[in-house]
């Protein structure tokens, strides 16, 4: 389809603090026991989007992500790691990267997106409506665990994560007005001429804008370029570039793709007879002409000349496909729970009739019990009278005896000492704790050490 393929990956998160660190980059941040950004790439390949930019912020981080893309997707991808600096923001990071853009048209993907959604579907509606801009938007997923138990001892429900608001028309294919972040609790104003050209908007908030955009490259380019009032340059593709396009559809500074005649009547408006053949074209090409181009020939089926109009579309995932992004700590254990219950097929791995996954190196004690949804990785170890339900246990961890592991991760090369209890909670590689340790709703950083018989609720613990 001749798309260039942006996989915007981050470099260290201050959201996923301790778990991402200079020596742990996000977009190698073990989801399942295989790094985050492995999920996009995957999804990538099966839609044979093959030729790859993936940014990085920071220097180190981008050698570390790229080393270990060059190793586990040799002969299979051709990606380009890109370095720019932190803290730039979405925008600023593809502003940065700019001189590498050159198609037409460019599929910009988070890297810590966990979905079964083609992007290639996306792609294709880009194009068939010639947008500038088509963002994938799915159900918002849930927050929380089934299993967690609250201190009165009721289940705790699952919630929603944070809304988006988000106006669509009558068709559900283009975007008429969409609000997230802070812009969700102020009033609500939407464009006057986008309303009254659709006629009506249907206001959804159950729908997660997913951060997969396509975009027209030369429009992109000269958004991210332009000036603001303040001299500042928009940092953010979901905060400032798409509300930017979608505020502007119906009087468009940055697209000017047909050129006009009416200087040469001298009265606004095209000669008739290209009128007729701009209408019958519309006709043609759909049954029903979208508004933005019923707006742009007026209401007596001349063109006008002082608007030039671009679509912003949506492509709508459905409700029966996976769609997540690791973009929050109570995320991370959300999509670890998700990718080996009701999303396994993300996993990469074989479950077994009792729907666990136990590397055939891994160790088992005696009466030591499995339940269904867990994951235990290579070269892991179990003494015996052991329990782990739906929880992830990644590679060469050392669990001594009556250790109890509930809806947690565990990373690599950890040490959990004889009777500790970890419930809710997520352990960074190389941590080690001490017998008898009793963790619950906790983030412990790589390398700390929790000292024998701590009782620890709520807490998260990084080396200073």
């Amino acid at each position: 389809m001749d798309f260039q393929v942006v996989v915007l990956a981050g470099g260290t998160s201050k959201n996923l603090a301790p778990l991402v660190s200079k020596e742990v980059p996000k977009a190698l941040l073990p989801v399942g026991n295989r790094p985050v950004v492995s999920y996009v790439l995957d999804l990538l390949e099966q839609s044979n989007l093959k030729d790859i930019i993936v940014v990085v912020g920071g220097a180190d981080a981008a050698v570390k992500v790229g080393g270990w893309i060059s190793s586990a997707y040799v002969d299979r991808l051709r990606v380009e790691v890109v370095a720019v600096p932190e803290d730039k923001g979405t925008a600023g990071a593809l502003r940065a990267i700019s001189r590498y853009l050159t198609a037409s048209d460019i599929l910009v993907v988070s890297g810590d997106l966990v979905c079964d959604v083609p992007p290639g579907a996306v792609a294709a509606a880009h194009r068939r409506h010639d947008a500038v801009v088509t963002a994938m938007l799915c159900s918002t997923p849930v927050s929380g665990s089934t299993e967690s138990v609250s201190s009165s001892g009721k289940d705790k429900a699952k919630k929603p994560a944070r809304r988006n608001i988000i106006g669509l028309d009558v068709t559900k294919q283009f975007l008429l007005h969409i609000a997230a972040g802070t812009e969700v609790n102020k009033d609500m104003r939407v464009q006057k001429s986008i309303l009254r050209a659709a006629g009506q908007m249907e206001i959804r908030t159950d729908l997660m804008d997913a951060h997969l955009y396509a975009f027209k490259r030369s429009v992109l380019q000269e958004v991210l370029d332009k000036d603001l009032d303040q001299k500042e340059k928009f940092r953010s593709l979901k905060q400032d570039v798409l509300p930017y396009l979608v505020r502007t559809q119906l009087r468009s500074d940055v697209l000017a793709n047909v050129t006009l005649q009416a200087e040469e009547n001298g009265n606004g408006m095209l000669p008739s007879n290209k009128n007729q053949v701009m209408l019958s074209q519309l006709l043609a090409n759909a049954s029903t002409p979208s508004f933005h181009e019923l707006f742009a020939l007026g209401p007596n089926g001349f063109a006008r000349t002082a608007r030039k109009t671009h679509k912003c579309c949506v492509y709508i995932a459905s409700n029966d496909k996976y769609c997540a992004r690791l973009n929050s700590i109570q995320a991370y254990s959300d999509i670890n729970r998700d990718v080996i219950g009701e999303a396994s097929h993300l996993s990469g791995y074989t479950f077994s009739p009792q729907h666990n996954s136990i590397h055939p190196s891994a160790e088992i004690g005696s009466k030591t019990t499995v339940g269904p949804y867990c994951i235990i990785g290579e070269g892991s170890q179990m003494g015996d009278k052991c329990s782990v339900k739906r929880s992830v246990i990644g590679r060469h961890c050392r669990i001594g005896s009556n250790v109890k592991i509930v809806n947690s991760v565990v990373l690599n090369h950890i040490t959990i000492s004889d009777g500790c209890s970890i419930q809710s909670s997520v352990i960074c590689s190389n941590v080690q704790l001490q017998e008898r340790a009793v963790l619950k709703d906790c983030q412990v950083g790589a390398g700390y050490v929790v000292t024998a018989g701590s009782e620890i609720k709520g807490e998260s613990l990084a080396k200073k």
